[in-house]
């Protein structure tokens, strides 16, 4: 049933459209042209910044930096009792969504998402953003350059994320 209804969704509000226009007697090509137009300035805008955010994700994960913070950290959460395979997501998270998303599936594969891993890290890529990524798109689409004070309020909401993940997971799930 619902997928027969997913498959008229996006043809339907399309035609619920162009009918709206062709009623209010609109120039539906002209002012959908104008639309992509538009959709071509902002993505080459940001590209640049895009380009630039991708490049320093591959090489943060290509140089081992995140292993490396990880292991740096590893006393500290081994003493919190934070599993080891969480500690690179919360420094891959705000960076890179779809490096993110590897990483889960790479941490399921190992351990399970019924484990205390898994768990925490399900509830922490639900709670927080790929930071960098959002800022660098919506702030660059509109031509913001004063960002420190966004990006400062971000990473603390990420580490709030971060905590709570944790938290949450040992309370709800013993």
């Amino acid at each position: 049933m619902i997928n027969r209804f997913s498959i008229y969704v996006v043809p339907v509000i399309v035609l619920i459209i162009v009918i709206f226009g062709l009623y209010k007697k609109l120039p539906i090509f002209d002012l959908f042209l104008s639309g992509a137009k538009d959709g071509i300035k902002s993505t080459l805008s940001i590209a640049p910044a895009i380009i630039g955010l991708i490049t320093a994700v591959t090489m943060l994960t290509a140089s081992g930096a995140f292993d490396l913070l990880s292991n740096f950290l590893y006393p500290m959460t081994n003493f919190l009792k934070i599993p080891a395979e969480v500690v690179p997501l919360i420094f891959l998270r705000p960076v890179s969504g779809s490096g993110a998303l590897a990483l889960v599936d790479s941490i399921f594969g190992n351990v399970g998402p019924d484990s205390l891993a898994g768990r925490i890290v399900s509830i922490l890529m639900s709670s927080t953003e790929t930071t960098f990524y959002a800022i660098t798109v919506y702030f660059g689409s509109v031509g913001v350059k004063n960002i420190k004070y966004a990006v400062k309020c971000a990473l603390i909401i990420d580490l709030i994320g971060f905590i709570l993940s944790i938290v949450s997971s040992k309370i709800f799930f013993k």
